[in-house]
Order: structure tokens, then C-alpha cells, then sequence
């Protein structure tokens, strides 16, 4: 099958196209059109054979029920039975917009579109293109997702031929969907009403309106044996083809714990998706980082959700990490979706970060520009288990200096390269919890411990690795020195290395 791709343009529709896809519907066929919340796979609602075409173009399982799209409320007079009260003030409130309500379905809807159910999701959506190809294809018309089934929806058109190019007679482009996320799921058919699905149209939200609303996670899983109530209640549902897991802590518990996740993957030559936020993307070093908006705009981020998803796809990742989200508002329905994305994949951070005792090492000296750059040096090079930021300070630096000239040199003969430091004061800031200074001289540690009251985990570089001997100076000295000095933190740094590895494993 060859399927039509039509632009749009929702300021100027052009009706001729709208009305060829309303005679494609009319006679059972398959169309994919834009919504507001994600681009739905439109067939006539009331027509049992449109809607096994659904299921077959998406491969998705028969009892899991198709929304059934309306342009105007007089619609559902044909399609429900005893419609409540509740109806009209939510239909007032949200309609048209990205709310479903479900209700005790008429004869005349098809158990084909509900899933073998005696209940109809109902939707009215908000996208002109979309109430004009109901309006053409008969006033009723069923439309999940645009995607295969399991897959992130689509939120452009592009998505929509990746999956259905050949399988469906056509694909309506109008660009990229305003929300990115379904439409939330609110049935009516018990009381209180209950949110199936989470989504822009929240519980705070619901809750301006109706005196109770039932928002409960685990009534969100549909057990295996029976039928679910609305669509993504019982399948994996959105997931990319690499394996999801949710880090789940505070901003920077997450970032700890995916940077550590990142590193150790990295060691076994596995390739790492990141799902970041722009106020996290540049820190991690490691893996491929893909930004899904910043915190304080979590419209932002449900937009960009299933894109950013998608595009994993073609980084060709083992894995991928993401942070987490707000519970509350429409982070739920972000949260929700990744979830289910991820098969419920859900990882403290803290079990992470509490693996790794410290996270960062700084190596101490009295001018920051030799011994303790050379250290941190080394370190870098260092084949560890775990991930570690490492850095030099100096003790006495009056004015940012580069590298010692004689430090550089017998590192650039030995294959490494001090070129652009600048020597930095030890502060304050270089003291927390996860953070490992060590000194090249036992001066030094007692000077830190004097003058900084929270200084802890402050040693001597030799006692921590258990030797006897402090790392004195070469200033002054011939190049020769440098180069002893060089072979003995070498020898040091890899005692160091191997401490660190042994922790690693207990």
C-alpha cells in the first residue's frame, strides 16, 4: 500500500484534502491525522472492520480499547447511556481539550472499538484538523496513537511514517503537537470518578470541578487475565528499543548516581543514553545526553518526551537513564509515561551513590603547580572501577600560575600534558561529604584542619595508602629530580588506584 502524505496548515486548512481524508474514513480505511496531544491513527468508530484495521496496522492487542474522537457534544447523544451530570460541567470546563471521559456505551458502538468492553473512552479534541477529519469521516471516529504498538507516540508527522509508511492510506501533516503527552483518562462509570491516565488535564485541575477525583497508580495497572478499562493500562506502552531505567532522588543524587552508571558501562564498552535536563545536561561526561527541557517548564518537557525517546533509537544505546520527574501537576503524566516506557524500571539513587564512599579527590600542595597536578594527573589515567572528579589546589597561590615548567616536561616525556592549567587555592568549597583530599605533606593536612572547622576525610597522601614517607618538593631542583619525583608518585597513584578498585567491590 502506498500511503498520501498531505501538509496542512491549521491557520489555512485546505478542505479538499480534509474532505478526501473524511471519504477514506468513510469507507473503513485508516488516516493518520495531528492532535493536540499526539498524532492519533484516525478509523470510523462505529465500523467493526475499520477498527480491526487498527489493530493491525498498530499490532496491538484487541482488548485494549480505541478513544473514540467527537467534534461536538450533541455527538455522544448516539454513543452513551445514561450520561452524568458530571458530563457537562467537565465538557464546559475541558471540552475541547485533552480530557476522555469513559461511559456506559450504546448497542451501536462496536465491542471492536471498546476492547470486548460495555464502556467508550470519549474525547473531544481541541486541533481544528482534527475536529474537521471527524466532521468529514462521519462525526465518529476512533484514533489511538499513530505508532506501533509499545512504541513513543508520535508527536510529528515524521514519527508517523517511521511506523505506518505502507500500512495506512494516509498521514495528515501539520507539524509538531502542542502537548506531546494522551490525553488524560477519566472514568465516570464509578464514583468517585477515577483518573486511568494522567495527563495535561490534571487531578488539581479535575478537582475545581467535582468534589472528589480518584488518582490512584496502582488502579492504573490492569492484572493479566482481564480486560483494561483504557488504553496503557495492561501493555508496555512507549518504550524505545534500548532497556529504560528512572533514577529516581534528588536533582543531585540522580546526577551522581547516572554519572556513576554512565562510567562503570563505559568500562564494559556499553554505550549509554543519558535523558537530562538543560540545567544537567553538561554534567555528565560520559554517554550520549539528550535534553528534554528545563525543570521549571514541564510543558516543555512533556513535548519533547517521546522525541527524545525516539531518537535513542537511532544513537543505537545499550542503555538508557533518565532522571525523574515531579509527581505532581503534569509531571504525573510525565512521570506516568516513563514509567511505563521504562516497564516500571524505577532505581533509588541513593542505592547507587551509596556504593561509592567519595566521588571527588583533591591532591594537596603548598603552590597547587607540581606534586599535587602531577597526582591528579596520573589519577586521570588511571584504569578505576568507579568514576572519580579529580583535581589539585595549592595551599599558598596568590594569583593563578600555570604548570611548573619542569612538572610539564617530564609529563609531556612520559605521554601526558599539563597544558592550560591554572593553579587554584584551596577553599572551603573543596570541602563536603563525598570528597577525598589528600596532602602531599603532613604540614598541610594539619594546616587544613586548622584553619577549616567541617574539614574531614583530610589525609596524607602516603598514610592513606599506607606508606611511611611524605612527598617532598622538587623545587629548585635538576630535571632529574622531577623525574624521580614523577616515578614516585607513578608508583603511589597506582597503590592509590588499587585501594579505590578494593572499595569499590566491598
Amino acid at each position: 500500500m502506498e500511503t498520501i502524505i498531505k501538509k496542512l496548515d491549521r491557520n489555512e486548512i485546505d478542505m479538499d484534502i480534509v474532505r478526501e481524508a473524511g471519504q477514506i474514513l468513510g469507507r473503513g480505511g485508516l488516516v493518520a491525522f495531528p492532535t493536540e496531544t499526539v498524532y492519533g491513527l484516525g478509523a470510523d468508530a462505529l465500523n467493526k472492520d475499520a477498527a480491526r484495521k487498527i489493530y493491525e496496522a498498530k499490532g496491538r492487542p484487541s482488548d485494549n480499547p480505541l478513544i473514540v474522537h467527537v467534534a461536538d457534544l450533541q455527538a455522544l447523544d448516539e454513543i452513551i447511556q445514561n450520561p452524568p451530570e458530571a458530563l457537562y460541567e467537565l465538557a464546559y470546563q475541558f471540552w475541547p481539550g485533552p480530557l476522555t471521559m469513559i461511559f456506559k456505551k450504546t448497542d451501536i458502538v462496536p465491542y471492536e472499538t471498546t476492547g470486548g468492553l460495555e464502556t467508550v473512552a470519549v474525547r473531544m479534541p481541541e486541533d481544528l484538523i482534527a475536529r474537521e477529519v471527524i466532521i468529514a469521516g462521519g462525526g465518529y471516529i476512533s484514533a489511538p496513537s499513530a505508532n506501533i504498538s509499545g512504541r513513543p507516540s508520535p508527536t510529528t508527522a515524521g514519527h508517523v511514517v517511521e511506523d505506518m509508511d505502507g500500512k495506512i492510506e494516509m498521514i495528515l501533516d501539520s507539524g509538531a503537537v502542542e502537548i506531546g503527552l494522551e490525553s488524560t483518562i477519566l472514568d465516570l462509570t464509578v464514583q468517585p470518578p477515577v483518573i486511568l491516565r494522567p495527563g495535561a488535564v490534571t487531578r488539581e485541575m479535575l478537582l475545581e470541578v467535582l468534589p472528589e477525583v480518584v488518582s490512584d497508580e496502582m488502579r492504573q495497572i490492569t492484572p493479566e487475565g482481564t480486560a483494561p478499562k483504557a488504553p496503557g493500562m495492561k501493555y508496555r506502552h512507549y518504550a524505545p528499543k534500548a532497556p529504560l531505567t528512572i533514577i529516581e532522588g534528588t536533582a543531585k543524587e540522580e546526577v551522581k548516581a547516572i554519572r556513576q552508571i554512565a562510567y562503570e558501562q563505559n568500562r564494559y564498552e556499553k554505550k549509554v543514553g543519558i535523558i537530562a535536563t538543560s540545567e544537567t545536561a553538561d554534567k555528565y561526561p560520559i554517554g550520549v545526553v539528550k535534553t528534554i527541557g528545563a525543570r521549571e517548564n514541564e510543558k516543555m518537557i512533556a513535548r519533547n518526551l517521546y522525541a527524545v525517546l525516539r531518537d535513542f533509537d537511532g544513537e543505537d544505546v545499550d542503555y538508557i537513564y533518565s532522571e525523574s520527574f515531579s509527581s505532581e501537576g503534569i509531571g504525573s503524566a510525565i512521570m506516568n509515561r516513563l514509567g511505563k516506557a521504562a516497564g516500571h524500571r524505577i532505581v533509588k539513587a541513593q542505592e547507587i551513590t551509596d556504593l561509592q564512599k567519595f566521588r571527588r579527590i583533591i591532591f594537596v600542595s603548598g603552590s597547587g603547580n607540581c606534586r599535587a597536578l602531577m597526582a591528579a594527573e596520573l589519577l586521570k589515567n588511571c584504569d578505576l572501577k568507579q568514576e572519580y572528579e579529580t583535581a589539585a589546589r595549592g595551599l599558598v597561590v596568590l594569583f593563578p600560575e600555570p604548570a611548573n615548567a619542569k612538572a610539564e616536561e617530564i609529563m609531556r616525556q612520559n605521554g601526558q600534558s599539563l597544558d592550560g592549567y591554572e593553579t587554584k587555592a584551596f577553599a572551603e568549597d573543596d570541602l563536603d561529604d563525598d570528597t577525598l583530599i589528600l596532602t602531599m605533606e603532613e604540614g598541610q593536612k594539619w594546616k587544613i584542619f586548622s584553619e577549616y572547622e567541617q574539614a574531614k576525610h583530610v589525609y596524607t597522601f602516603y598514610e592513606y595508602i599506607d606508606e611511611s614517607e611524605e612527598v617532598a618538593s622538587a623545587y629548585g631542583l635538576p630535571l632529574e629530580q622531577y623525574e624521580i619525583l614523577y616515578k614516585k608518585l607513578k608508583s603511589m597513584i597506582q597503590k592509590l588506584a588499587n585501594r579505590l578498585n578494593e572499595e569499590a567491590q566491598n
